[in-house]
């Protein structure tokens, strides 16, 4: 291709990019509009409103999701992902799957009080991201079942294993949002040990593992989503 094919493509491309870069930012806003939201608990807001606190057009709205569920869904996906992600970098050099679901777990408690506005989120949609197949919960049935194959922990089933660290987690982050004086490390660990005792792991084992250092928690403070403020 000579230079001035090669030029005339490449600006053809540039209103392409800055399109898709501008319908990338609109999504965005819509999204992190809608956590907000749903932080709040405000499941019943209107599209418009939604739309002004994202600060984009409401024909944009119908560009990027056919139903405000359809956001709704998009946002906590969007949220479970970026916390999965978060989590795998923090505990990416734990090779034990039992020491690596103990981490995990005691990250995601220190959560609820290090990030409160996604652990708002998460609390609001609790029941239904047990058995997600998007986030916190594919990871620790993976640690869970690896677990149980190298006979780290003795419970038999993996799900039910899954669904007792699930209903757990969201139990403790129920607990540190409406007692905010609790210790929020003494109340994490202490839990994290009973969830491995009922895995099978003897209180001395469960203790060890509750013991060890955590990663740096600075990752936890460091860019909080900016969620906008609904207007009333």
């Amino acid at each position: 291709m000579d230079a001035p094919e090669r030029e005339s493509r490449e600006r053809s491309e540039e209103p392409v990019n800055r399109l898709e870069r501008r319908k990338m930012r609109t999504r965005a806003a819509l999204i992190r509009a809608a956590q907000g939201f749903i932080a709040r608990n405000r499941m019943d807001v209107p599209v418009l409103e939604i739309t002004q606190a994202a600060d984009v057009g409401m024909g944009s709205f119908y560009n990027h999701f056919g139903s405000k569920e359809e956001l709704f869904e998009a946002a906590v996906t969007d949220a479970l992902d970026r916390f999965g992600a978060l989590l795998d970098g923090l505990t990416s050099s734990t090779t034990d799957p039992a020491e690596a679901f103990a981490a995990r777990f005691r990250l995601s408690g220190r959560l609820f009080r290090h990030r409160p506005q996604e652990a708002a989120l998460l609390l609001a949609n609790g029941s239904s991201l047990i058995l997600s197949e998007r986030g916190l919960s594919p990871r620790a049935q993976r640690d869970i079942t690896t677990a149980i194959e190298q006979g780290r922990f003795t419970i038999g089933d993996p799900e039910l294993g899954l669904a007792v660290a699930g209903g757990a987690l969201f139990g403790l982050g129920a607990l540190l949002r409406d007692r905010p004086d609790r210790d929020v490390d003494a109340t994490v660990d202490e839990m994290t040990e009973k969830v491995l005792r009922m895995f099978g792991m003897t209180p001395k084992q469960a203790q060890a593992l509750c013991r060890k250092p955590l990663p740096d928690l600075s990752s936890l403070h460091e860019s909080p989503v900016d969620w906008p403020t609904p207007r009333r």
